[in-house]
């Protein structure tokens, strides 16, 4: 082995279980198996019957839990589900190593396809804004909705504190950084992550950072760990350098579904200055900005990002038609459930 690979990577099938990953309340967890990849998938029982499907894409070193606390808010409006893409969160890694954002953005689209749950309203934060894009313009016809969070799409001149996370692209960079943190705790790395992706880190609760830290250690002892970190980052840097059909901002101005745009004020990853691009570059679309938010909005700012995906929704048309919906199971249903109705209407 030269000095500028990654460590070898068994196969999935022989990955050892390295810890129980943590299901907040009223979560569960499956795996799923699918043509070279294995994924699993993060759901919470929506409040209501026949709501339409969402599906929520992680960025780069995230889990299928930084959406927990949005897919709670919104699981009276959606039935939605989280996945970890292949090397993150519980998910193995892909058969084929493939980490590009192509790859990423076709194990997405197999999954939709094999559940059958499409079209859905498709979200996506930073690497899983630029894989959830790529979805929307090649498969239209799986995507209701988009929502964006500070979706990775190339810059020019890139963030500054992005530097060191385009860096892990290099060949070697990995390694080499393996070894210089080695001493470095879980909760020494939590805190620069948090630093780095938060616009005020004391927004994370005690038990959040706890969690976090656990999550961390769980990480720390998969053996693919870092190769899924550094082949990701190589996938985001070469999305960034393509050109023609295939260039991300290109593909951006052929998504037909409405979209929302959620930018933040403080976020060191994806510039601020980007937003007013995107709103030009996707057709139908609407954007949010919160100035004193990070990278992840929907965790600094579920609450903010719930209700302009509700707004989206709105102008969508799809909350008139639930609206419709329910109306007419109740009128059918007559009086006792017209009461029930109305309560379940209060409660929610």
């Amino acid at each position: 082995m030269s000095s500028t690979e990654l460590p070898f990577v068994p196969p999935a099938n022989v990955l050892p279980k390295v810890g129980t990953v943590r299901v907040a309340e009223g979560e569960r967890l499956r795996s799923v198996e699918l043509p070279g990849v294995t994924l699993t998938v993060r759901s919470r029982p929506p409040a209501r019957e026949d709501l339409p499907p969402a599906l929520y894409v992680h960025g780069l070193g995230g889990s299928s839990q930084n959406w927990s606390a949005l897919m709670a808010l919104l699981d009276g409006e959606v039935d939605g589900e989280a996945l970890d893409l292949p090397g993150f969160g519980d998910s193995p890694p892909p058969d084929d190593g493939n980490y590009s954002v192509t790859g990423h953005a076709r194990a997405v689209i197999r999954y939709l396809d094999a559940s059958g749950r499409g079209p859905v309203h498709l979200f996506g934060n930073s690497l899983g804004g630029a894989v959830t894009t790529r979805v929307a313009a090649a498969r239209p016809d799986l995507v209701r909705t988009l929502t964006l969070v500070s979706p990775a799409l190339p810059e020019i001149r890139v963030q500054r504190a992005a530097v060191p996370t385009g860096l892990l692209a290099v060949p070697g960079v990995a390694l080499l950084f393996t070894r210089l943190t080695r001493e470095w705790t879980a909760e020494q790395r939590v805190r620069g992550v948090m630093a780095l992706c938060y616009g005020d880190p004391g927004r994370v609760t005690p038990e959040g950072f706890r969690n976090a830290v656990q999550e961390m250690e769980r990480r720390l002892r998969l053996p693919y760990f870092w190769d899924a970190m550094a082949r990701s980052a190589r996938g985001i840097v070469n999305a960034y350098t393509l050109g023609g059909q295939q260039g991300l901002w290109r593909q951006a101005e052929r998504v037909l579904a409405p979209t929302l745009l959620v930018y933040g004020g403080r976020d060191q990853l994806v510039g601020f200055r980007m937003a007013q691009k995107a709103a030009r570059a996707f057709r139908d679309s609407r954007l949010v900005t919160l100035p004193d938010a990070g990278h992840v909005a929907m965790m600094e700012y579920p609450e903010t990002v719930a209700m302009a995906f509700r707004e989206l929704l709105e102008a969508a048309g799809e909350l008139g038609a639930q609206r419709a919906r329910r109306a007419g199971r109740a009128g059918a249903g007559g009086d006792a459930v017209d009461r029930a109705g109305t309560d379940e209407s209060m409660g929610g």
